[in-house]
């Protein structure tokens, strides 16, 4: 195999390769989606290509490539293992209406094989087995035998695991094929009969068909490919590690995990367990924060203040009694260099990391006091539900409640906890499943009649409150819009309804909604804002909306949008509130 240590070789070499047959590379957006309310983080690199997924032209051609930064929260309790993790980056492909599986197979097999020079007999396939409403995959299983997979190394597997989308209950969705590598000497069997010994490394999405309201799949007219490699599990096969944490991307994250502990890696499970969850929490929490994203109780900011209270739990696991968020992050920091917009908003980092850590300092007292008055109430065991409260509410892992029961001649009911667990699990994957899947955003007519009534709301914020006010972030249902600015203050009852006259008055005007492409520095020019500068390529969409005096918006957007403002009804502002820290928040309707 191919000697490849570093994160960058993996990617040049990634992107080379796909340049070689004729792809673009499009830049590596945000972790917040712009227009996809379906997650609260980008999960895959699928997502800012939603709109030319489902028709739109993309000024790069049909063919693109890219690495993108991705969060998925939904194995979170999985970290720690060898290979899930929090923060990763995707390296991805795709076809839009362009080749399908024939090519997208073969070009996936061949810089397997030939550009990472990974031995073709290491490697299994999966492909979808087939149900009673759409047909097995045959085609996918005679591009892979044509290449010189053995039968023995296709594995038939049903819709829970070769199968994407779609995002709600209709819209556009197909099988998949992954790509596994075997992580002993000799291989046998496949993902199916030898799960356990099988690593997938590449996974290519064949969007198909369209789920109609029947339930029936209809075959596309644009039949699109979205692939993805994760760059951390092939350092890892390609440097024969048993796990990513051992590779470029994190041991020197680790080594400093080690300084500041004083433990050692690789000697006991559970601390090994507890600085591998330490080192991805904390890289996650760099790149959200990197993001202007501030710890918080709801959302983005619930994820990310999860992520370092979990980090410090583990942290005194490992007898850390100081502080060490800090220079854990500045780690990461070294690591990432290619990303600017982290060294640009470090000192905001370093500031949140260290105040959170503050706080989360005052919980885990209470919750020792809590542990000293139970400890004089329990007689042998502590059971099950007290020890997730203590979780749940004091963020203490069950480890740490072990540890203390321990030394206090205490047991813990595990079995009751995990049940408890499990309950909780389940509890918050049926709340949030419509947040924290990965998914094509629902573009139906009403969420782009709200999403065109952002660009007017922004406009009005900043007539009316006369500030440098810039977006930090939207979310739109086909019920309301959900639009967070910066501002310092609550707003005054007086200035809501002057901003909700101005939007109406713009509605009233039938002001024609205007798309234009141009470069990112024609668009400045043209005083087009936008928000996280870093994301554009070298050319970006332009919405302009106006009358024959004056720009009334001018943003830099991928849509989608209404042709022009007499289609949306009236503007009714909801609720106004904070956000976060400098941030306000307001919800909003069109009747």
């Amino acid at each position: 195999m191919k000697k490849i240590e570093t994160r960058e070789e993996l990617i040049k070499s990634y992107i080379d390769f796909f340049k070689s047959k004729a792809h673009k590379e499009i830049i590596n957006s945000p972790l917040i989606p712009e227009n996809d309310p379906t997650v609260l983080f980008t999960t895959a690199g699928m997502h800012p290509l939603v709109p030319f997924l489902l028709g739109q032209e993309h000024h790069l051609g049909k063919r693109l490539v890219n690495v993108q930064k991705c969060i998925r929260t939904g194995d979170i309790d999985s970290v720690g293992d060898a290979s899930h993790l929090t923060f990763f980056e995707m390296l991805g492909n795709w076809s839009i209406g362009d080749y399908f599986k024939k090519e997208a197979i073969e070009y996936s097999f061949e810089f397997l094989t030939k550009i990472l020079d990974i031995p073709f007999e290491m490697l299994s396939v999966s492909v979808f087995e087939g149900d009673k409403v759409v047909k097995k995959d045959e085609e996918a299983a005679k591009i892979w035998k044509s290449l010189g997979i053995k039968d023995e190394r296709i594995a038939f597997l049903p819709k829970e695991n070769n199968w994407w989308g779609p995002a709600g209950k209709t819209g556009p969705c197909g099988p998949d094929t992954e790509m596994f590598f075997y992580l002993g000497k000799k291989p046998k069997g496949n993902p199916k009969t030898n799960e356990k010994e099988w690593r997938e490394i590449w996974n290519d999405v064949f969007m198909q068909y369209n789920k109609n309201e029947a339930g029936n799949y209809l075959e596309l007219k644009q039949k699109n490919v979205d692939t993805g490699m994760g760059v951390e599990r092939v350092l890892a096969v390609l440097n024969n590690k048993k796990s990513v944490y051992e590779t470029s991307c994190f041991l020197p994250i680790i080594k400093k995990i080690e300084e500041i502990s004083g433990k050692e890696y690789g000697k006991d499970e559970e601390k090994t367990r507890a600085m591998r969850i330490i080192a991805d929490h904390i890289k996650a929490s760099v790149f959200i924060l990197a993001e202007k994203v501030a710890p918080s109780n709801v959302e983005r900011g619930y994820v990310l203040r999860r992520l370092i209270r979990r980090a410090i739990r583990y942290g005194k696991l490992l007898g850390i009694e100081e502080n060490f968020t800090k220079e854990i992050a500045q780690e990461v920091m070294k690591l990432y260099k290619d990303y600017s917009h982290i060294e640009k908003n470090k000192e905001f980092i370093f500031q949140e990391l260290e105040l959170e850590e503050a706080t989360f300092e005052k919980t885990l007292k209470e919750g020792i006091k809590y542990f000293e008055k139970l400890k004089k109430e329990a007689k042998k065991v502590i059971d099950g539900k007290t020890a997730f409260l203590l979780y749940q509410s004091y963020g203490f892992p069950l480890e740490m409640t072990q540890e203390l029961a321990k030394e206090n001649n205490l047991e813990v009911d595990i079995s009751e906890f995990e049940q408890e667990q499990a309950k909780h699990q389940e509890l918050s994957r049926t709340a949030s499943a419509g947040v924290f899947k990965a998914g094509l955003a629902d573009n139906s007519e009403q969420t782009t009649k709200l999403h065109t009534a952002t660009h007017l709301l922004l406009s009005a914020l900043k007539q009316v409150l006369k500030k440098n006010i810039e977006q930090r972030g939207s979310n739109i249902t086909a019920e309301r819009l959900r639009f967070d600015f910066s501002f310092d203050r609550k707003l005054e009852e007086i200035e809501l309804k002057e901003i909700e006259e101005i939007v109406n008055k713009n509605i009233k005007q039938n002001l024609e909604v205007k798309r234009e492409e141009m470069s990112v520095k024609e668009a400045k020019s043209s005083g087009a804002t936008g928000i996280f500068e870093h994301k554009y390529g070298d050319k970006v969409s332009v919405y302009t909306i106006c009358n024959p005096k004056d720009v009334i918006s001018r943003e830099i957007c991928c849509g989608p949008h209404v042709t022009n403002t007499k289609e949306l009804g009236k503007f009714k502002i909801l609720k106004e509130e904070a956000s976060s820290k400098g941030v306000r928040r307001i919800k909003a309707s069109l009747e």
